[in-house]
């Protein structure tokens, strides 16, 4: 009966269930189940062979939350921060507390300026970002990008005509401050050129 103590009737018997369901109850054994060593309170069962994990080496200084002690004993190392977003980063965990909404919008804050910081610095590299490649926009001419918004009932139609504003717009903004800005110099150097005549 439900909500009783009493234990329900099974519909079938343990031998029936054992008999049509191949490994039905192979854990009803204890010696079988996986977890019966946690379930038994004995810390020489852990298999560890250390009261405290060994510490893995800290090549630079990693950022801490100011409510830990110390660093976990393992840390990842495949993104150390650097630049101003890593001074944004340092700063964040080292002024505020995780339950602060100012240390998470810090965060936030230097994943943009990263972002920034990486495409700048792919400009003065071999291979530079390509944003008609990379965002995607060739694909929505060459793919039924068209066709695959128009009749077909989605619920993201609504945002779509914002998506090239929000992709290009800082493309655009950024040609136009360096274009804005060697014009400055150029016209500067051609007034510095006509007043040495």
């Amino acid at each position: 009966m439900t909500y009783t103590p009493e234990k329900p009737a099974l519909p079938r018997s343990i031998e029936e269930l054992r008999a049509t369901i191949p490994g039905w109850g192979a854990d009803l054994d204890p010696k079988f189940r996986p977890a019966v060593p946690q379930e038994r309170l004995d810390p020489d069962l852990s298999g560890a062979h250390w009261e405290f994990p060994e510490r893995q080496p800290e090549k630079w200084p990693r950022e801490r939350s100011i409510e830990h002690q110390f660093l976990t004993p393992v840390f990842g190392t495949a993104c150390p921060p650097r630049g101003a977003s890593g001074k944004i980063r340092r700063y964040a965990y080292a002024k505020y507390s995780e339950a602060r909404a100012a240390h998470w919008l810090l965060l936030i804050a230097a994943d943009r300026v990263d972002t920034v910081e990486s495409t700048l610095r792919s400009f003065v590299s071999r291979r530079p970002d390509n944003p008609l490649t990379e965002t995607g926009i060739r694909t929505e001419f060459t793919r039924g990008g068209l066709s695959s918004r128009v009749g077909r009932k989605r619920a993201d139609v609504v945002h779509h005509p914002l998506d090239p504003v929000i992709v290009a717009a800082p493309w655009v903004l950024g040609a136009a401050v360096t274009y804005a800005a060697i014009r400055r110099l150029t016209r500067g150097r051609r007034g510095e050129q006509t007043t040495d005549r």
